[in-house]
């Protein structure tokens, strides 16, 4: 049976990624319905090591999808400010 923390530490993520999915760039990709079944096809874990994997697995998944937003600002920012060019006497 999995720890009173463990299970604290499941429900944390899949509230942050359930958050980080709002804003998903892509509505047709189905962020929170594939969110729901990753969760619910492994909720009968038992195995500490199993059920650590799979928070290691969410872990990888919140950082790149933060790594995702991150880049799509940075493009966003990229496009709101023209390039400098060498030739303009006011930089």
């Amino acid at each position: 049976m999995a720890s009173r923390q463990t299970r604290l530490r499941v429900i944390s993520l899949y509230k942050e990624l359930h958050r980080l999915g709002r804003d998903y760039p892509d509505p047709s990709y189905n962020f929170h319905g594939k969110l729901r079944g990753l969760f619910e096809k492994n909720k009968d874990l038992k195995d500490e090591a199993e059920i650590e994997k799979a928070i290691k697995l969410g872990e990888y998944i919140r950082n790149e999808t933060l790594a995702l937003y991150s880049l799509r600002k940075y493009r966003h920012l990229k496009r709101m400010y023209p390039a400098v060019s060498p030739t303009d006497p006011f930089p």
